[in-house]
């Protein structure tokens, strides 16, 4: 559904590509740019941008005589790093310059013609390139959250790493977890540890594992769901057809769309409502089965930490009783996984891990049965709502971040009564934002762990 508010207008300050070798020769681009499309997203490493190039083939002058385009005079062949501003029309700006800078990924969609060449360039961090060209080797002991600094800012094998200077933003996990990183990559390595995690019981962000690891434009971000959902919104949004924003309101919902596809077969295979997880360990040569269900909200551990206090949001009681029995309280996925006994025992070395394993073979650093089945149904779960709107151009958002969204009731008659199922409180899953030479917008998934009224006011 849309309204008749308009996009606005942002600004393209700079966009210069320089020449990946030495850093000499550059080429200023804005005069060629047909669009620019800028993305985040929580279950994505890394940012990335796009630029639509349309050129007459006058960047470059031939010694031969003649012109050429930007692909051959710099020439593009991918490293190239950029230098881009831009500024939404609050005066947001998007600065990707020094330690920010986004570098050449690939060229594609080139259609060459006699008097104008088109093609897309796609820019991404320079941590990507990075995690490709190193591997996690050593072991790591302490809290995840702590490793995960190390991984991102340190050396991982020799003195090859991602080491990024940009921010990382890691919420507190709590236990220890002592693990070698096996020659895997970086960025698997820290998704890898999102699936074990579980926030420190400090504060109120309770114990309910499952963390995200993902990149914006403020940095690198190792967040607890959890915390996520509990911070301050960044602000109200209202769709309406009257032009002037009400007070309380940051901005005007352009036009939304409500994905509200069932299946459940899907949510059936993925253990939405009920699952069974059997854990073998091969230490003591035995398994064990745990169960979980949406019932039980999470259910407790009988160890101290990993979801001792924390319990999983389910979605609202009244949309859960609202599938039948028959299908909801029936294990639907079965999983056998090998018990992860907190990996490797403290000590300094092989006699001293074995020793400290011996003395006490069943105290794990964490309490694996609990954080993977907790993981599994907190990932399901959050993208129980979906949806996907679009505002004027907001540069200050980022994925992960909270908003209130308020919709309209559905009628045949024009009505200003509001959608109490659908309004309330939302994270931004995934944005893009959207450049042209005459209009700016950012489009945002937005989506929430709950069903069922919201009972929060724009204030």
């Amino acid at each position: 559904m849309s309204n008749k508010l308009s996009t606005r207008t942002g600004d393209i300050k700079k966009f210069s590509i320089f020449q990946a070798k030495d850093g000499g020769k550059s080429v200023d681009i804005l005069e060629s740019i047909a669009d620019i499309k800028y993305y985040e997203d929580v279950l994505s490493n890394t940012i990335s941008l796009s630029v639509t190039i349309s050129e007459a083939g006058g960047s470059f002058d031939k010694k031969e005589g003649g012109y050429v385009g930007i692909l051959d005079g710099l020439p593009v062949r991918g490293g190239e790093p950029a230098i881009i501003i831009i500024e939404d029309h609050d005066g947001h700006k998007l600065e990707f310059k020094n330690d920010n800078k986004l570098y050449v990924n690939r060229v594609r969609n080139v259609i060459p013609g006699t008097q104008k060449d088109t093609y897309v360039i796609d820019f991404s961090s320079r941590e990507l390139f990075a995690n490709e060209q190193c591997r996690v080797c050593k072991r790591y002991n302490g809290k995840i959250s702590e490793n995960v600094k190390k991984i991102l800012t340190e050396a991982t094998s020799s003195d090859v790493g991602i080491k990024t200077k940009k921010k990382v933003n890691v919420d507190e996990t709590s236990l220890e977890y002592n693990f070698i990183g096996n020659d895997r990559k970086p960025f698997y390595v820290c998704t890898w540890l999102a699936s074990k995690s579980v926030p420190s019981q400090a504060g109120d962000i309770g114990g309910a594992a499952g963390y995200l690891f993902y990149e914006t434009y403020d940095g690198f971000n190792f967040r607890s769901i959890d915390a996520l959902f509990k911070q301050e919104r960044k602000g109200n949004y209202l769709f309406s057809n009257v032009d002037t924003n009400p007070k309380g309101y940051k901005g005007k919902v352009i036009t939304y769309d409500i994905d509200r596809d069932i299946d459940l077969q899907n949510n059936l295979m993925l253990g939405t409502y009920a699952n069974r997880t059997l854990f073998f360990d091969f230490y003591a040569m035995n398994y064990k089965a745990r169960s979980y269900s949406v019932d039980e909200s999470g259910g407790s551990s009988d160890k101290k930490g990993a979801g001792s206090k924390g319990k999983i949001v389910t979605a609202g009681k009244e949309e859960i009783d609202s599938v039948a029995d028959e299908f909801r309280k029936p294990i639907s996925r079965l999983m056998n996984i090998v018990k992860d006994v907190g990996t490797l025992p403290p000590g300094k070395d092989i006699d001293a891990q074995l020793e400290a394993w011996k003395d006490k073979p069943d105290k794990s650093t964490y309490d694996s049965e609990q954080t993977v089945v907790q993981s599994i149904m907190r990932y399901n779960q959050m993208f129980s709502i979906k949806i996907n709107i679009m505002i004027a151009g907001d540069f200050s958002l980022r994925a992960g971040d909270m908003i209130y969204c308020e919709f309209p009731k559905l009628s045949i008659e024009p009505n200003t009564e509001k959608n109490k199922k659908s309004g309330g409180l939302y994270m931004i899953s995934s944005l893009c934002h959207n450049i042209t030479p005459r209009q700016t917008y950012t489009s945002l998934t937005l989506v929430r762990d709950t069903f069922g009224i919201k009972k929060f006011k724009a204030d």
